[in-house]
């Protein structure tokens, strides 16, 4: 009889200890996601001042400037890590539309204001890189442990779910690099 309440302490004891790990793993993905979120809204209040400065100095450029308005308001209204990586890939897509006019007007990349919040954009999109390889460690973690034994009984039980990745594509990062050895020059 002894044996088996010593027995039962001890799986009682096992239990809490998994399900608090599972807990803290779990306040850990939500913190992570809060440091995220924080960094896109950086973005996104950031957006409409780079649409200004651009309208004074390429308004014809109409289309341009209403789709990185659309692909903003989409990234805004995102939820979750996989909608909000799919919208942020839309907005980086159009922000580099943006972007790209600023070869085709010198004058607006004289703009002193133009070129603060290309920097401050560069700082947030590096803020936002960190966060998101942070948060995919922590969800890589937390995710293991749900699935690991003895942890996955408990999580199980206590109906923890695993957690979304945050993966930003980046198609200039993907793309297969174009090697050319042909001395074209010449």
């Amino acid at each position: 009889m002894t044996y088996l309440l010593i027995f039962i302490v001890i799986i009682g004891v096992v239990f809490v200890v998994y399900y608090n790990r599972l807990v803290k793993l779990r306040q850990t993905v939500r913190n992570a996601w809060a440091d995220i979120d924080v960094q896109l809204k950086r973005r996104h209040d950031l957006i409409p001042n780079l649409i200004e400065t651009v309208k004074g100095y390429a308004s014809h450029e109409q289309d341009t400037l209403e789709a990185v308005i659309q692909a903003r308001n989409q990234a805004i209204g995102a939820s979750g890590p996989a909608a909000t990586a799919a919208a942020e890939n839309q907005l980086t897509g159009a922000l580099r539309q943006l972007f790209a006019l600023s070869e085709s007007y010198p004058q607006l990349r004289a703009v002193e204001g133009f070129t603060e919040l290309q920097g401050s954009l560069k700082e947030i999109e590096e803020a936002v890189q960190s966060s998101r390889r942070y948060y995919n460690a922590v969800v890589r973690d937390y995710n293991t442990t749900i699935e690991q034994v003895p942890s996955n009984i408990v999580a199980n039980a206590f109906r923890f779910q695993q957690e979304e990745f945050f993966e930003l594509e980046d198609e200039a990062e993907r793309a297969v690099p174009k090697v050319d050895f042909g001395g074209s020059d010449g």
